[in-house]
């Protein structure tokens, strides 16, 4: 479904290094000094998943094929991104073409990575990049006025209501805050999204540890959760560092190497979990012997829709969606073991499918 993830920061802070982790490429340059992302790098991640494994087994699946997540780095910002300095232009598209943000914030010393800024303080990165991006919404918001205006005296009632929701978002901005603290309906949020505002994406903050801070994390860490708190947002600790060398190993390694340093899974994978919610999305899957899958859906899809992401065929022809719940299809050892204990439901199309469902769709070709 293509949910895009943008990371964000403040040049040298780790966006680079961190993508190439996730990644497990060299695609994006990491190197000490701003703007060596000029153009954005997209790379498509596994969501790790352990109920796969434990359904494939019982299914006795060839093949098992996890979700995916696409993560984008973005060229580094830099204080007057919204008037153009530095890359900002180009950012600022970039950034629009996202579902959601992390802003990488640079929380450990080390006197050979220069700061763009010469203090090393995740917080007012954070307003950095967090006032650039309010004051270009501001800038969107203010342009469209005009338009709005003379339209609404063509009595447009659909502009009326969207100039009503760009002059409480203005407010909200001229207050210091991010657009997704607008006070909305739910029968505002489509006119609301369709404002594109940058600042109205889910945030977050992903905090830049040195080695040994990466399983406790340290004071900096303290200060950007009680803020990401604040903000409506969420955070994350990780080492950049950790998760470049985790990269160049195999998986065996990646276990020895983890346990030594009193980890228990490579951060990335907090990370990218982390995404998936702060995108409210959610999994379920299909099984049998040719593969395991695990499907990509925003929260609260109903089972037509979920169809449609196997195949738009699914879809249009649906019929009923045979459903089992993970944790039935796992203790009760799969789908037929679950009919005979009546645990395999017939689901229509006002059902909502829940994480972990198990489904197999029948429809009318």
């Amino acid at each position: 479904m293509g949910f895009k993830c943008g990371i964000v920061g403040l040049p040298n802070v780790g966006k680079s290094t961190l993508f190439n982790a996730l990644t497990r490429t060299a695609a994006a340059q990491a190197a000490n000094f701003p703007f060596c992302t000029i153009e954005p790098n997209v790379g498509e991640v596994s969501v790790p998943d352990e109920r796969l494994e434990k359904i494939a087994a019982i299914a006795k699946s060839k093949e098992i094929l996890p979700a995916r997540l696409n993560f984008v780095d973005i060229a580094g910002l830099v204080k007057g991104a919204s008037k153009g300095e530095g890359l900002g232009n180009q950012f600022l598209a970039n950034i629009r073409q996202t579902d959601a943000i992390a802003y990488v914030l640079r929380c450990f010393s080390d006197p050979d990575v220069v700061h763009v800024t010469g203090t090393i303080d995740p917080l007012a990165d954070a307003e950095t990049v967090e006032t650039e991006l309010m004051l270009a919404d501001l800038e969107s918001l203010e342009k469209r006025i005009g338009g709005l205006e003379k339209k609404i005296r063509s009595n447009d009632k659909e502009a009326e209501q969207t100039l009503d929701l760009v002059k409480r978002a203005i407010a909200v901005l001229g207050e210091g805050r991010p657009a997704r603290h607008v006070e909305r309906t739910p029968d505002e949020e489509k006119p609301f999204r369709e404002l594109q505002l940058l600042t109205s994406k889910p945030v977050l903050y992903v905090c830049n540890v040195d080695e040994d801070s990466a399983n406790t994390g340290n004071e900096m860490t303290k200060k950007v959760a009680g803020y990401a708190k604040a903000n409506d947002a969420a955070s994350v600790v990780i080492s950049a560092k950790i998760e470049a060398e985790l990269a160049q190993l195999d998986d065996d390694e990646q276990a020895e190497y983890l346990e030594t340093i009193g980890l228990s899974e490579p951060g990335l994978n907090r990370l990218i979990r982390q995404g998936y919610e702060l995108l409210g999305l959610q999994t379920f899957f299909t099984a049998g012997p040719k593969e395991t899958r695990a499907w990509t859906i925003v929260k609260g899809t109903k089972a037509p829709a979920a169809a449609g992401v196997i195949h738009t065929d699914f879809e249009r022809g649906f019929i009923r969606a045979q459903t089992i719940a993970y944790d039935d299809y796992v203790s009760l050892g799969g789908e037929i073991p679950a009919k005979e204990a009546g645990k395999a439901r017939d689901e229509g199309k006002e059902y909502v499918v829940a994480d972990g469902d198990v489904i197999l769709f029948k429809f009318n070709t």
